[in-house]
This record gives structure tokens, sequence and C-alpha cells, in this order.
């Protein structure tokens, strides 16, 4: 294999990692805000159903994250298309044909996924009470899951469109859906739950739907520019969409299946711990969700810098730069893993004023949830730098197509040792929330720790796809 005569996008002679990290902060910036939009997205319908009651909000928490553990699946699943077109950008940075062929096959995927969630899902309330959840709190969760559970397919067709001019290092349009998006949700979502706007007041299934209609909006934006946007238009990535190709199908599910086992794993382990908390009461469940809700808006930092390491990472690999592969991975690990650890001191320092934004802290009836959130808050400060640094790791090792191993460190570390832990120190030990929680911040640290040890195995050894297959001759950008 002969590397492409051309360096990797933002490669400079004379200063390598100063062009990186100007290159990695302006890939990254917009997918981080971007993510903070989708975060805002599901936090303000948190906050507008806390406001109708504690069960609301309850019921809220629980359809959320039972809808997540599928979605999330989804969306590891169609992830691969990032690293797959990168990867084609650093093999041809001209390349179109094969661009296209992985673009749509990522639409297709989202299809296959999407069908058998929606039968599970339409199921939800015999589900939470097969899992021991509050009967009244299951009712109210499937009236919510019965308007929602239809956003999966036009969120991961959006998902696919964004991870697409990602990989093309154009992340700017995606802010901007993002954030139309933030805003339509929250004035739809509002209007549907207290009927506003001469719509009807529908409650827990105006929620639902509110987050339908969004996640579809936000994918007629993406295809909008798609079709519109020069950059993009040149792809043609809808054109003839109903041919098959089975070559491509088959391989981004050999890379995105691993990808989506993998988050599945990690995603899912928070999941399990709302379900552990609705057999402790209903103030744990309401407590865990505003310090999830909180901890996810810390995390979508880090998450942004591990989408940009995996672009990154991939084009350097598809070009064969061993230096530049090493720079695309150090650099967003250093700068997310920095910032998780000034949250860390934020969420030690002022958590009263951080759940403020989610209860009225003004209310006696609140101050049970209130304590047990304060509590939480507290452990999850302990574990924000584990967590951003198993998810800029992973998405370094994503770069470079290493998907499987990975996959086994998560099963090992988020279910073996985290839920493990949760459950011997929440039940057995009597922690109650506390030891659930203790049991996360183990699972975290475990994985991050597996994830640096292999990307530093795989620096060492000079291998680039599961410790099998050499770098082809490097090309010097000094």
């Amino acid at each position: 294999m002969t590397a492409r005569a051309w360096t990797p996008v933002g490669a400079d002679r004379g200063y390598p990692w100063l062009t990186e990290i100007r290159a990695t902060i302006l890939l990254s910036l917009p997918l981080i805000l971007t993510n903070l939009a989708q975060t805002v997205i599901t936090a303000t319908d948190v906050v507008i159903l806390g406001w109708v009651g504690a069960n609301h909000l309850a019921a809220s928490a629980l359809a959320t994250n039972l809808y997540f553990a599928l979605l999330i699946f989804g969306i590891g699943l169609v992830s691969a298309v990032s690293p797959m077109v990168a990867r084609e950008r650093g093999r041809n940075r001209h390349a179109v044909r094969e661009v296209r062929r992985t673009v749509r096959q990522g639409l297709w995927a989202s299809v296959a996924i999407t069908v058998p969630f929606w039968i599970v899902l339409w199921n939800t309330e015999r589900l939470l009470l097969w899992l021991g959840q509050d009967p009244a709190l299951a009712h109210l969760a499937a009236l919510y899951m019965r308007g929602m559970q239809w956003a999966i397919l036009p969120f991961l067709w959006y998902l696919v469109l964004r991870s697409f001019i990602a990989a093309l290092e154009r992340p700017f349009w995606s802010l901007v859906v993002g954030m139309a998006g933030v805003v339509f949700n929250a004035l739809i979502v509002w209007a549907l739950v207290f009927g506003h706007f001469g719509l009807p007041a529908l409650g827990m299934f105006g929620a639902g739907i509110g987050s339908t209609l969004s996640a579809t909006l936000m994918f007629l934006g993406m295809a909008l520019v798609c079709v519109r946007d020069r950059q993009f238009r040149r792809y043609r990535v809808f054109g003839r969409f109903w041919r098959a190709d089975w070559p491509r199908f088959l391989a981004l599910w050999r890379l995105g299946l691993p990808m989506a086992i993998a988050v599945g794993l990690e995603v899912t382990i928070f999941n399990a711990a709302v379900f552990l908390m609705g057999l402790i009461g209903a103030s744990s469940v309401a407590a865990h969700a505003i310090a999830i809700q909180i901890a996810s808006l810390c995390f979508m930092v880090p998450l942004g810098f591990s989408q940009a390491a995996t672009v990154r990472v991939g084009i350097a690999y598809g070009s064969g730069d061993t230096a530049a592969i090493r720079r695309a991975g150090w650099t967003p690990f250093v700068l997310g893993v920095g910032f998780m650890a000034c949250t860390a001191v934020m969420m030690f320092l002022v958590p009263e004023t951080l759940i403020g934004i989610f209860l009225d802290r003004t209310d006696p009836s609140n101050a049970e949830v209130i304590a047990l959130a304060v509590s939480f808050l507290g452990i999850a400060a302990l574990f924000q730098v584990f967590d951003g640094a198993q998810a800029i790791a992973g998405g370094m090792l994503r770069g470079l197509h290493d998907a499987r191993v990975p996959m086994i460190y998560a099963g090992l570390g988020f279910w073996g040792v985290g839920l493990s832990l949760s459950v011997l120190l929440g039940f057995w030990v009597r922690l109650e929330g506390i030891g659930i929680w203790i049991g996360l911040a183990t699972g975290l640290a475990v994985v991050s720790a597996l994830l640096i040890v292999r990307w530093l195995r795989r620096e060492q050894l000079g291998l680039m796809r599961g410790g099998t297959e050499p770098i082809v001759a490097p090309i010097s950008v000094h």
C-alpha cells in the first residue's frame, strides 16, 4: 500500500502540534455545541415535565432511559459513517463515489435497526412493570413513549448526515440545525404539554410528540443542507437511494456493530442505574435524573473531542502518516480531559446552584430530592476525568477502525465491574443511591485505563489495526 502524496488536513511543516491543536479546536467546537444542543433538547423535556410534577419527572426519566437504551445502539452503528468517510478522505481527499456509498448505507442501516426498536418500545408499560417499576409511573412513561418512539428514524438519519459533513471537516451546518432544533423543541413541547398556541394539552404524550417533530425537523434541515450547499451536493448522497450496495452495507455493520455494542454497554449501565434507583424510590429516580442531566451536559465536550479525534485520526490513518495519527489522538485527549477536570471542581463547589436549574429549591417538598442530587453530584465530580478519558480514547481508536477490543473492554468495565459493584454497594451494603453511583464511577475508571493502555500499545508496536496490520510508510510533516 502506497501513501497518497498529500498531507492530512491541518498538517504544518513548521509547527505540526500547534496546527493540530488549531484544527482540532475548529472541528471540535461546532461538534461540542451541537452535542450540547441535543442534550439541551432532552433536558428541556425534563424541565418542562418537572413543572408538571415529581411523578411526571420520574416517569419521563424511566421512559427516556428505556428509549436511549435502544437508540444509543443505533447511534453507535451509524457512527461508523464518520471513520469510514474520514479514511476514504485520507486515501483520496477528492473521493466522491466511495463517500456516497458509505452515507447511503448508513441511511439503510438506520431503517434496518429502527423497525425492531419500534416494536419493543410499543410495549413500554409491560417492560417497565416486568422490571418492577411502580405501575403509575410505568403508565405515564408509556404515554410519553407512544409519542417519542417515532423520533428514532429521523434522528438516526440526521446523525448519518451529521457524520458525513463532520468527516468532511465542515460541521458548522450541523450546529445551525441543532440550535434550530433546540428552539423548536422547547416551543412545541411546552405548547403540547400545557396546551398553548391553540394546541391541545396532551401532557406526557404531547412531550413525546414534540420530540418526534423536533427530530424530523432536524433531519429535514440537514437534508436540505446536503442537497443545496455546494460543498456537499456534489456527493449526491440521496441519489438512487433505493439501490442496494451489500458489500458496503456489510462493511458498515462490521465496523459499526462492535461500536454500537460498546457504546450501548456504556449508556445502558446508566439506564440500568435508573431502574435500580426505581427499586429504591421516586425521590432517588428524580435526583438521579437531575444529576445525570448535569453530568451529561458536561460530557458533551469530551464527546465532541472524541468525534473530532475519530475524524482526524481517520484521515491520518487513511494517508498512512504515523506521526499525524499520534498528534491527532493526543491533542483532543489532553484538551477534553483538561475540561472535565474543571467541571469536577464546579460540581464540588456549587452543586445546589446547578440543581436549582431543574427544581425549585425553596419548595420544601423538593428537599429530599435536592439532598440526594447533591450527594450524587459529589460522586459524579470524582469520575468526570475518567468519563472524558474513556470517551476520547474510544474515539481515537475508532479512527483506526479498532472497535472489537474496545467493545470487550466496555463489557468488562461497565457491566462486569460497574454494575456488579453498584448492586453490591447499593443493596447489599445498603448505601442505596450513593452505592450505585460509586459503582458507576469505578466502571468508568476501569474502561478508561484499558483504552488508554491499548492506544499506548498501538503506538509502541507501530500497528494500526488490532495489532496485526503495519502502518504504511509515514509521510514526514516536519
